[in-house]
């Protein structure tokens, strides 16, 4: 099996308030150099092996675009393991509020191993962290990321390849569509080691009445040349 990077840099140096006013104003946040180049590629390099996978997907198969994917097995690799636990306390309070202005009752456990076992009592049991990979003429259609009744409104993409070196094309989108509007799409301009914080599904967004909510997607364009690697962090399990 291959060797497993630990995550080196602590998270509660970044800045938050910053990052939860991107979230409110625009549904997502970006997080400049989260990892560094050497556990960039260290992920990148556990894609060919098979031993820490659960399953693979061929996006073509099923409609989704082209490309693949792999969905991480339990016991998940530890820096993984690290950024699933290191992120989602963090989250948590924007995830409760946000549920609060679209007047749903879910809350929150303050420790993400607290809400994997609500998932696991759910019967979502199936680990949902993944790492993508594009090569030419790859993309992946707008989609969400709900696995069961038992979803965290927010996830992570940590993007693994250096943009014009690795690969070309490849951005990823996010679409916002608020009620009796066309759909307002975002380019997230991303370099290898950046993650993007964004709405899994909905998000609150305050008007004139009050709080109403608008549905998101994302995806990624067609990659031109090269090859592309994304780190997926999910924070609910699956059925």
């Amino acid at each position: 099996m291959s060797s497993t990077p630990l995550l080196t840099q602590p998270l509660p140096h970044l800045d938050w308030p910053t990052m939860v006013d991107n979230l409110d104003e625009d549904g997502c946040a970006i997080i400049r150099n989260l990892l560094p180049t050497v556990q960039c590629r260290q992920l990148s390099g556990l894609y060919e092996d098979a031993g820490v996978f659960r399953s693979r997907v061929i996006m073509g198969r099923h409609g989704f675009g082209r490309g693949e994917y792999q969905y991480f097995a339990y016991p998940l690799p530890e820096i993984v393991q690290q950024l699933r636990q290191s992120l989602y306390p963090m989250l948590v309070p924007v995830a409760n509020r946000w549920n609060d202005c679209m007047g749903l009752e879910t809350r929150y456990p303050d420790k993400h191993t607290d809400f994997i076992r609500r998932c696991h009592a759910a019967g979502q049991q199936r680990p949902t962290p993944l790492l993508l990979q594009y090569g030419p003429q790859d993309y992946n259609c707008l989609h969400q990321d709900l696995y069961g009744e038992q979803v965290f409104p927010l996830q992570v993409a940590i993007l693994l390849s250096e943009p014009g070196d690795d690969f070309t094309g490849g951005e990823f989108v996010l679409t916002e569509q608020r009620p009796r509007m066309q759909s307002r799409p975002q380019v997230i301009d991303l370099k290898r080691g950046d993650a993007v914080v964004f709405a899994v599904h909905q998000r609150p967004v305050k008007g004139v009445r009050g709080y109403y909510r608008v549905n998101l997607r994302h995806g990624v364009s067609r990659v031109h040349s090269g090859r592309r690697h994304t780190l997926g962090i999910i924070f609910h399990d699956a059925q």
